[in-house]
């Protein structure tokens, strides 16, 4: 189920608010590489200390670890909202970056295929880069000498079935 924005505000903090804010839509593509991969860095790290408060809960809750103030917590809605929050907000920010890192792939294949291109034709106008009194043109193909069959291979084979049985009725007398 989607978390609403109101939702987002009621479980986040201050500084976290303003980080998920800027993993949405037009905020995350006008920032810079740099800016991108520090904010990852701090949400993850957000994240992973909402994941560890939210495990702490559920286990003072089962009654398997100790409680960090005077009683047990009762109920860990808060810490799960503050959790999936931070996890949809990191979700997106690796989207981003991975489309970046594509398009930069997608960008260097271009430039290598122009440039490996040019090369291609700079090496066919320039010749072969060798001196010899040798062509080197590489291998010839020879022509076979023997002379082609020009019977169908499927005539031949009829042929030979008919052989076949009119010797069988031969040898059937």
């Amino acid at each position: 189920m989607a978390i609403s924005r109101k939702e987002e505000a009621r479980a986040l903090s201050a500084d976290e608010r303003a980080h998920v804010e800027k993993s949405y839509h037009p905020a995350v593509q006008e920032l810079s590489d740099a800016e991108l991969a520090k904010l990852v860095r701090l949400v993850r790290e957000q994240r992973d200390k909402a994941q560890t408060e939210a495990r702490r809960r559920r286990r003072e809750m089962r009654g398997k670890g100790a409680p960090k103030g005077n009683k047990p917590s009762a109920a860990d809605a808060g810490s799960q909202t503050k959790l999936a929050v931070l996890a949809m907000a990191m979700r997106r920010l690796n989207a981003e970056s991975e489309r970046r890192r594509q398009l930069a792939a997608r960008i260097s294949l271009v430039e290598n295929a122009r440039k490996a291109l040019g090369m291609k034709a700079v090496a066919a106008k320039a010749g072969p880069d060798f001196n010899t009194r040798t062509a080197h043109d590489g291998m010839t193909p020879v022509a076979s000498k023997r002379a082609r069959n020009l019977i169908r291979p499927m005539e031949l084979g009829r042929q030979r079935k008919a052989a076949q049985v009119a010797q069988a009725k031969r040898d059937a007398r």
